[in-house]
């Protein structure tokens, strides 16, 4: 189980930082996109949890989906995304299963995450605050996760 801290994100895929270009966040416009290409979704909170995994950092292997070049927004370039499984793991609480998402640093064009940062799409929770310690199940096959060697900011 990878050991995990809830932190504040850009608040762009729920919409929360008021960014007119994203009008009720990056997740609602890109959902019917994910849709069409066999993602469903709309089971999920439309915006993502942020976990720090400090002092590890994680390695993608294989993804269970990935995306590439989808246009979702009139003005903004097309970018890949990709998606792993994940279980949540919190204290005196049921476990509950999601996704990484995980929008390619190569092609997003802005708002880029800490190397040690993972964005999570899971049901909506009540008890999850900046802060919460989880813990993280994900498929090996998926991601492998290793100390961050020294010099290299997480």
């Amino acid at each position: 189980m990878i050991p995990a801290t809830i932190v504040q994100g850009h608040r762009v895929a729920s919409g929360l930082n008021g960014n007119p270009r994203f009008p009720g966040g990056t997740m609602r416009m890109q959902l019917p996109f994910f849709r069409e290409r066999g993602l469903d979704l709309s089971c999920y909170h439309l915006g993502t949890l942020n976990v720090s995994i400090a002092p590890l950092s994680y390695r993608v292997l294989r993804s269970k989906w990935t995306f590439p070049k989808v246009k979702w927004h009139p003005t903004e370039p097309a970018e890949d995304f990709s998606f792993f499984d994940v279980v949540v793991h919190r204290e005196d609480a049921a476990s509950i299963s999601g996704l990484i998402y995980f929008p390619h640093p190569n092609t997003k064009p802005e708002h880029f995450q800490s190397p040690d940062v993972l964005e999570l799409l899971l049901p909506w929770t009540e008890g999850l605050g900046y802060g919460s310690k989880l813990g993280l199940d994900v498929p090996a096959e998926q991601m492998t996760f290793t100390p961050t060697p020294p010099g290299v900011d997480a």
